[in-house]
């Protein structure tokens, strides 16, 4: 015959648990367990056996097991947890890849019927057609202002009806709706709140960052700072490009203005003071003409340009456009 535990050893057995595997591990998964059932636990831990455990627990219990694992070991790291602790969790802790823990961890799910006063976790649609119920129920809908008519003997819904929006709590009148129509419009399971790894925490939402994610938000803080810099005047290596060219655009400005010249502006002067060299440079060439049947003073003119000149050519048609 088994010998029953006291309630203080229970306690007991619990905290020295939670403190070995506060030892043991570095991740952890704090997970929302509402609505979910015994059965239903027993196959999540069965799925994630191997490399990772499952803990529940009260709170409270929770709680004070890592206040005090946290004085006895030094490792303050372990109190980011206790304010993550708050309704019905549980801890999840693991070595291996996070991302594949959590996603075995939102695979056992288990639909459920709309059950009275349950908070509802998404929006609940009826589509239209038929309901496969007699026409003596007729009545039941039109309480709901449910838009049906009759087809072929059964009572047919005509348009979409939004029945219950996310958050609400379920009525009485929608549960019996779904009941009658064997919908069980709910899934319930785990559900990851929140990672800790090594003392930090973050959103689960960080395990699914790609590379291109990161690459876009590092281009949008960089264009940020970019932009702050240029509107306080403050050089910084994100906006020096940008006030360098907007130093040279000045300059070219005034040399343009005024008698005053140098290498770079010769060029822009000759555009202005004569378009059409302009629009000879943009035109795009030829398919069919030949090399040998390019004008002469064309390519006398391009083996006498200096090789400096080209990229001053290329420097100040990008400010122009």
């Amino acid at each position: 015959m088994a010998v029953k535990l006291t309630k203080m050893q229970k306690k007991m057995n619990y905290d020295a648990k939670l403190s070995k595997l506060l030892d043991h591990y570095t991740q952890i998964l704090v997970v929302g367990a509402d609505n979910v059932g015994s059965n239903q636990l027993q196959n999540i831990r069965h799925g994630l056996r191997g490399d990772s455990i499952v803990l529940m627990g009260k709170n409270t219990m929770m709680k004070r097991t890592i206040r005090l694992h946290a004085e006895k070991t030094g490792n303050k790291d372990v109190l980011n947890l206790v304010p993550l602790l708050v309704g019905n969790v549980g801890l999840v802790f693991t070595k291996g890849d996070l991302k594949e823990v959590s996603d075995v961890v939102a695979k056992y799910k288990v639909a459920a019927p709309a059950r009275v006063g349950l908070i509802a976790p998404i929006d609940v649609v009826v589509p239209p057609g038929s309901t496969g119920l007699d026409p003596s129920q007729t009545s039941f809908f039109q309480v709901l202002n449910i838009p049906t008519k009759i087809n072929k003997g059964t009572v047919e819904i005509i348009t979409p009806v939004e029945l219950i929006q996310k958050g609400e709590k379920v009525g009485s009148s929608e549960a019996a709706l779904l009941t009658k129509l064997g919908r069980k419009p709910f899934s319930y399971g785990l559900i990851v709140q929140y990672v800790y790894e090594n003392g930090s925490v973050f959103s689960p939402e960080v395990l699914y960052l790609t590379e291109d994610d990161l690459v876009e938000k590092f281009a949008v803080g960089l264009s940020q700072v970019a932009a702050f810099s240029l509107a306080v005047s403050y050089p910084s290596l994100a906006a020096a490009p940008h006030m360098i060219v907007n130093g040279y655009k000045n300059v070219l400005s005034m040399a343009v203005a005024t008698e005053y010249s140098f290498k770079h502006a010769e060029k822009a002067k000759e555009y202005l003071k004569d378009p059409s060299k302009f629009e000879a440079a943009a035109a795009p060439v030829s398919v069919g003409a030949s090399s040998s049947g390019a004008p002469a003073a064309v390519e006398k003119e391009q083996k006498e340009e200096p090789e400096e000149s080209s990229e001053g050519e290329v420097g100040l048609m990008g400010l122009f456009d």
